[in-house]
């Protein structure tokens, strides 16, 4: 797998002491900051390609099942994006700033050319290829975007990149992260700020 992605899991999986320490603390939920349409619009993914990448992309510890909500929760996100809405800002930030503009036709797009990419060396879609083989191509389209650090999705160079930086951002993966049921931005009782946070358990992969 590319540099970029093991980065970005590295990055993840080798959470600190103190954010272990903020997790045990009881937290109920918030609404997330970014401005969603009432009535969205069609994100026009080839979710074949998206479906095949995306089991390379997120962590091998999540499930077919787990693998594929997180895919289908980063297309409803994408799908509920107002372009250009007015940024919420902190108190003392009087200046007015806008979220950046639609990014889901340049990740249509790279997904249409990731599947080329495949046709062109290997006479078929990305999506029926065995998994060496896409992720030789994941490789070579991935490589040039490595960083030490995971961009927030609409920073994102590549849709894929997006796609794992919304799942990290979700509960499950800081229950992952921490092989513990931290249950981020979720309601817990007063209680829980004084014990250590449940573990997972054992996960059956798929």
């Amino acid at each position: 797998m590319s540099d970029a992605l093991d980065s970005s899991r590295r990055t993840l999986l080798k959470a600190g002491a103190a954010a272990a320490a903020l997790a045990a603390l009881p937290a109920c939920a918030v609404e997330e900051r970014r401005p969603a349409s009432d009535e969205g619009r069609p994100a026009d993914f080839d979710r074949a390609v998206l479906d095949a990448a995306a089991d390379l992309v997120l962590p091998s510890e999540l499930d077919l099942v787990q693998r594929r909500a997180a895919t289908d929760a980063f297309v409803r996100w994408v799908e509920g994006y107002v372009p250009v809405a007015e940024e919420m800002h902190g108190y003392g930030y009087p200046d007015v700033r806008y979220l950046p503009p639609d990014p889901a036709p340049n990740w249509r797009a790279q997904l249409e050319g990731l599947d080329l990419l495949a046709q062109r060396r290997h006479g078929a879609r990305f999506a029926t290829l065995d998994r060496t083989a896409r992720t030789a191509l994941l490789d070579d389209v991935l490589r040039p975007l490595a960083t030490d650090r995971l961009p927030a999705p609409l920073a994102a160079p590549h849709v894929l990149l997006a796609l794992l930086s919304h799942w990290v951002g979700q509960a499950d993966a800081w229950d992952l992260a921490f092989d513990a049921r931290i249950g981020r931005n979720t309601c817990r009782p007063l209680d829980d700020a004084v014990r250590q946070p449940r573990p997972l358990g054992p996960r059956s992969l798929g």
